[in-house]
């Protein structure tokens, strides 16, 4: 049976370090599950009628999600895809503690991984890190990220294949 976790990310490269370490983990004490694995972020829609009726998720994604982004957590999957069952990304809406409690209910997620260095700001997004801490039927763990500033591959999915 496989397992659903939930990765905070911002949809940046960097954030994808958070997915790298956790597989790394799960591979090195030789996990035996499979995991439906939720790549999240927070996003205001707004209270504007005309973004409430005619934005889908696919039009949120292109705004706060670069096609590297896809590419890079397609490369990620194929390193273990005898963890991995599927990636799925997603954005929260709500604004309130309980409306996160009932989406960690519906999604059955079981374990949450976030980074503070990973902040999603700007294009709408909000930090999903709270209400992780917050939320009593989730195991939560923060993960140290280093950032390199000085990085020739920043941007690129090259990024992806840095050692962190």
């Amino acid at each position: 049976m496989a397992k659903t976790i939930l990765i905070a990310t911002d949809y940046s490269l960097e954030s994808l370090n958070i997915l790298k370490k956790v597989l790394k983990e799960k591979d090195a004490s030789e996990d035996q599950n499979t995991y439906n694995i939720l790549l999240v972020s927070g996003y205001d829609s707004g209270d504007s009628i005309r973004d409430l009726l005619f934005n889908t998720k696919t039009t949120v994604f292109n705004k706060i999600r670069p096609e590297e982004f896809c590419d890079a957590y397609g490369i990620i999957k194929n390193k273990y895809p005898h963890l991995v069952n599927k990636i799925i990304c997603d954005v929260f809406t709500g604004s309130f503690q309980r409306t996160f409690n009932q989406y960690v209910k519906a999604e059955q997620i079981e374990e949450a991984y976030y980074s503070p260095s990973i902040k999603s700001k700007g294009k709408g997004m909000f930090d999903l890190i709270p209400y992780i801490k917050k939320c009593r039927e989730l195991q939560s763990q923060e993960i140290k990220v280093e950032i390199v500033e000085r990085l020739p591959e920043r941007g690129r999915l090259a990024e992806i294949f840095v050692e962190v």
